[in-house]
């Protein structure tokens, strides 16, 4: 891949939207074989199997947006958005917990 799109913009108004392979190109403006790679490459992670039936959530226009962000200021390689918004949301669980055990011991 050569070309580096501008990232999708927006607001996720609600988590329970799910979109398919087709509106999720017309809702980001990215081309179906660009999403089928960040698909490929663990950027985004669809439920419904195989490509015909894959359903894409709010929280995957996030990654989406996340990983053009990455290829665009950064230079960063589709691979390697996909290691950081992996560690990313690793980092993001970790602090969830460490709250949850913060709190249980000071309450």
């Amino acid at each position: 891949m050569t070309d580096h799109p501008e990232p999708v913009s927006g607001i996720v108004l609600d988590e329970t939207v799910v979109y398919t392979l087709t509106e999720l190109g017309r809702a980001s403006g990215l081309g179906a074989d660009y999403l089928i790679e960040m698909v490929e490459v663990g950027i985004l992670d669809p439920a419904g199997g195989e490509e015909g039936r894959w359903c894409f959530t709010g929280r995957s226009v996030l990654r989406l947006q996340a990983a053009l962000r990455l290829q665009r200021d950064l230079g960063v390689n589709p691979q390697g958005a996909a290691l950081a918004l992996d560690l990313l949301d690793e980092l993001s669980d970790l602090r969830q917990r460490a709250d949850i055990l913060e709190r249980q011991l000071s309450g």
